[in-house]
């Protein structure tokens, strides 16, 4: 069986303090979102990607795809967001016959301020506590994992 050896205590104790700290990161990164800018990590998600999109603005399946969402959950959100006046309903494709969603006036200036929070966010509670030779590390490790769980196709 793969995988089937145990870890050391050390090693216990080494992802412990990990996901502890991954843990309290992803904690003060959503309150900061909260607090400062009142949206959600699953609305901040949702604004970045329309933001990010040609025009702001995407099929429903596309950014259900792109935040890797099943699309009953972004169904749900993209209504929330709505009744907030950060999204709305567009048509989008040939002769106007799938649903699209983009963003309002609202959602442009809300994603604008929470992008400086966010960014001023992750400086203070990662980027500032590591050292370049640190920032390689994690950013090589990073990419080492991506690469081993979501292989990329091989060009044939």
């Amino acid at each position: 069986m793969v995988g089937s050896r145990s870890l050391e205590p050390e090693e216990w104790e080494f992802w412990d303090t990990y996901m502890h700290a991954h843990r309290l990161l992803v904690r003060e990164m959503d309150r900061g979102l909260q607090r400062d800018c009142g949206i959600s990590k699953a609305e901040y998600s949702v604004l970045v990607t329309l933001w990010r999109a040609p025009g702001d603005d995407m099929r429903v399946g596309e950014l259900a795809e792109s935040l890797n969402w099943e699309k009953s959950r972004v169904s749900h959100q993209l209504t929330r967001m709505e009744n907030r006046g950060f999204v709305e309903r567009t048509p989008h494709g040939a002769g106007g016959r799938r649903a699209g969603i983009g963003l309002t006036a609202k959602g442009r200036g809300a994603v604008r301020s929470a992008m400086l929070v966010h960014a001023g966010n992750i400086r203070r509670y990662f980027l500032d506590l590591l050292t370049p030779e640190q920032t390689a590390a994690i950013g090589a490790w990073s990419e080492q994992l991506i690469d081993h769980v979501e292989p990329r196709p091989t060009e044939t």
